[in-house]
């Protein structure tokens, strides 16, 4: 009757555990399919931004060389009233018209060249300030750069969570704390936490891939930003880049030590882009 008792008890057991667990498997990936589609609009977000600063500095090239056209034809009129040539109204109207042009494109040209540069110099003290409040952390562990107008920080996995793992440590907590100090003296800016990982191939009962842990370490950076030291969540996302953009070759260790890293990339705000983009009033 004991036995019975028991055998019933542990079958009972079992399938409450199971229960359970395929309810927590259905809500990662379910959670896990809500960060993927966040993060595909985050990177359309993102190559928007790009294309449309390289388009901004391609318009600026054009209207360097069609004020340098209007230049040369209006020095050429010039030299004609110079040596006395007769012209006619119409011909010294659009000489005045075309000097008008000259001063619209090169003030539309200096502006949004000053709107590019205030941008830069902004992103620049952004990187200053977080390298002043980090300190003197070894670089190889942490680097904070600027590359086409978007500001990176990079943080190694060493600094973040133990090998396999996406439960943040106490050294980490002291250096998202920093970060964390200077993003809330920037309440306009907006990041997303990216997850990388090397090659090495992981799955256990918690983990799926290298992709599944790169978004479940993003996500705990965030949920550590958000709980901890109260960035709104509305600033952040999460996502996972898994082993898929490295930065280093992974058939070596140190490569793939490198390559093992969460970052954290500065959102630009495309409609400050758009509007350097306005067509100048003529």
């Amino acid at each position: 009757m004991k036995k019975l008792t028991l055998i019933t008890a542990v079958v009972c057991t079992t399938f409450l555990i199971s229960c359970v667990s395929n309810k927590k498997l259905k809500f990662v990936k379910a959670e896990k399919d809500d960060l993927a589609a966040s993060y595909q609009q985050l990177q359309v977000k993102q190559q928007d931004c790009e294309g449309q600063l390289t388009k901004a500095q391609t318009q600026i090239e054009n209207l360097n060389q069609q004020v340098a056209f209007l230049k040369e034809n209006n020095t050429a009129a010039l030299k004609q009233l110079q040596d006395m040539s007769v012209i006619s109204a119409s011909q010294a109207e659009s000489i005045k018209k075309s000097m008008e042009n000259i001063g619209a494109k090169d003030a539309y040209i200096q502006d949004l060249q000053k709107s590019i540069a205030r941008k830069d110099s902004l992103n620049m003290a952004l990187v200053m300030n977080l390298k002043s409040a980090i300190g003197d952390l070894n670089d190889k562990d942490i680097n904070i750069k600027v590359d086409k107008g978007v500001v990176y920080i990079d943080i190694s996995d060493k600094l973040l969570f133990q090998s396999g793992s996406y439960n943040i440590t106490n050294q980490a907590r002291v250096v998202l704390g920093k970060v964390a100090k200077v993003l809330l003296n920037q309440p306009n800016i907006e990041f997303m936490v990216e997850g990388h990982t090397d090659t090495n191939p992981i799955k256990n009962n918690c983990i799926e891939d290298n992709w599944d842990l790169s978004v479940k370490r993003a996500t705990s950076v965030v949920r550590v930003l958000q709980k901890d030291y109260g960035i709104p969540p509305e600033r952040m996302a999460a996502a996972g880049r898994g082993e898929y953009i490295p930065i280093e070759d992974n058939s070596t260790i140190n490569g793939r030590a490198i390559n093992r890293r969460t970052r954290i990339v500065i959102l630009p705000q495309l409609d400050q882009f758009f509007k350097l983009l306005e067509t100048p009033k003529k």
